[in-house]
C-alpha cells in the first residue's frame, strides 16, 4: 500500500522515468546484438534529452527536508544508503558479466572489478552519481545558490567529455539536480495547478512535445545551451504528464513502479538480458520494434518479480538495507527499502 506521505504524481514521474531508462537499454542492447534499428529507436530518441535530467529533478525534489540534518544523519540516509546497494549490486553484475570476459585472466577480472569502484559499472553509475550530489549540495550551502546554478548551467553547456563517467555525467547532470532541490516549490505549484487545469497543460505538451521531436530529428539536441533548455523544459513536461496522469486511477501500475523505482534500476539488468538473448536466437519474433518492447517489459516486470520472490526473506538484503549496513542505530523496522 502506498504511504500517505508520498505525493502521488512525484511516483508518477519516477515511475515514467524508470521506465524510459529500461526502455532506453532494452532497445539500444536489441539493436546492437542484431546490428540493425526497429521502431522504438525513434522514442528511445524523443526520450534522450529529457530521461536522465527528469530522473534527477526528481531526486532533488525533497532534498530540503533532510539538508538541515547533522552530517551523520545525512551520509548515512543519503551516501551510506546507495554505497550499500552500488556493492552489492556491482558485484552481482559483475558475477554475470565476468565470466563473458574470456580474455581476461583472474587477475585482469579482479583488477576490473576494483575499477567499478572508480568507473561506475554498467547501469549503476546514477546511484554512483547521487551520493556525489547530495554531499555537493549540502557542503555548498552557505554559498549563493544562483552562483551554483549558474556553475552547473555551465557545466552542462560546455558538454565536458574526459571519458570518466563520474566527471562526465557530473558535469551534465548536476544542474538537474540542484534546480530540482532550490526550485522545488515551483515545481510543486506547477503540478498543482495541471491539476486543476489540464486544458493549458495539454496544449503545452503538445507544442514542447513537436519541439523536442523536431530538434532530435534534425540532430540540434546534443547542441549546447539547446541540451540544457531541452533538459529543463522536458523534465518539466514529465512533471506535467505525472500531474495529469494522477488525477486517474487509470496508471496505478506506473505509479507502483515509481513507487519501486530503485529497485527496477537494481534489478532490471538480468531478465532484460536474458529476454533479449532468448527472443533473437529464437527468431519468433522478427520485428526489432517489438522485441525492444517485449525486453523492456521483461525487465522491468522481471526486476518487480525478483523483489517479490525475496520479500519476507533473508535476501531481502538485495533491496532492503539492514541495520548493520548503517552510521547510526536504525529505527524499527529495521530494513530500508531501496528508494
Amino acid at each position: 500500500m502506498p504511504q500517505a506521505s508520498r505525493v502521488d504524481w512525484v511516483d508518477y514521474a519516477k515511475g515514467f522515468c524508470i521506465i524510459m531508462v529500461v526502455m532506453m537499454h532494452s532497445t539500444l542492447g536489441v539493436e546492437r546484438a542484431a546490428g540493425n534499428e526497429g521502431w522504438m529507436h525513434a522514442a528511445v530518441a524523443f526520450a534522450r534529452p529529457f530521461r536522465m535530467p527528469d530522473f534527477f529533478l526528481i531526486s532533488g525534489l525533497f532534498l530540503a527536508r533532510v539538508i538541515d540534518r547533522d552530517w551523520r544523519s545525512y551520509l548515512d540516509k543519503k551516501v551510506i544508503h546507495f554505497a550499500y546497494f552500488y556493492v552489492l549490486w556491482v558485484t552481482i553484475q559483475f558475477a554475470f558479466k565476468a565470466p563473458m570476459s574470456h580474455e581476461m585472466d583472474w587477475r585482469g577480472v579482479g583488477l576490473s572489478y576494483l575499477e567499478a569502484f572508480i568507473e561506475p559499472f554498467g547501469t549503476l553509475w546514477f546511484i554512483y552519481l547521487l551520493p556525489i550530489f547530495f554531499v555537493t549540495v549540502k557542503a555548498t550551502r552557505g554559498l549563493p545558490w544562483l552562483a551554483i546554478w549558474l556553475v552547473g548551467a555551465a557545466l552542462e553547456i560546455t558538454h565536458v567529455d574526459t571519458g570518466w563517467t563520474v566527471i562526465d555525467e557530473f558535469a551534465h547532470r548536476f544542474v538537474y539536480f540542484y534546480t530540482g532541490y532550490v526550485f522545488a516549490p515551483h515545481v510543486f505549484a506547477l503540478a498543482a495547478r495541471v491539476q486543476i487545469k489540464p486544458g493549458p497543460a495539454l496544449a503545452g505538451l503538445a507544442v514542447w512535445a513537436i519541439i523536442n521531436g523536431a530538434l532530435v530529428l534534425v540532430g540540434y539536441a546534443d547542441r549546447p545551451f539547446v541540451s540544457l533548455a531541452l533538459g529543463l523544459v522536458g523534465a518539466g513536461a514529465v512533471v506535467v504528464v505525472a500531474a495529469l496522469m494522477a488525477r486517474s486511477d487509470m496508471f496505478r501500475p506506473l505509479r507502483y513502479c515509481g513507487q519501486n523505482s530503485i529497485v527496477i534500476y537494481l534489478a532490471f539488468f538480468v531478465p532484460m538480458a536474458a529476454t533479449r538473448i532468448a527472443l533473437l536466437k529464437s527468431g519468433i519474433i522478427t520485428d526489432l520494434g517489438t522485441i525492444s518492447l517485449l525486453v523492456t517489459a521483461s525487465g522491468v516486470v522481471g526486476a518487480l518479480a525478483w523483489y517479490w520472490a525475496v520479500r519476507g526473506t533473508p535476501l531481502r538484503i538485495l533491496f532492503e538495507r539492514p541495520a548493520w549496513a548503517r552510521l547510526k542505530p536504525a529505527p524499527i523496522p529495521a530494513m530500508q527499502p531501496a528508494e
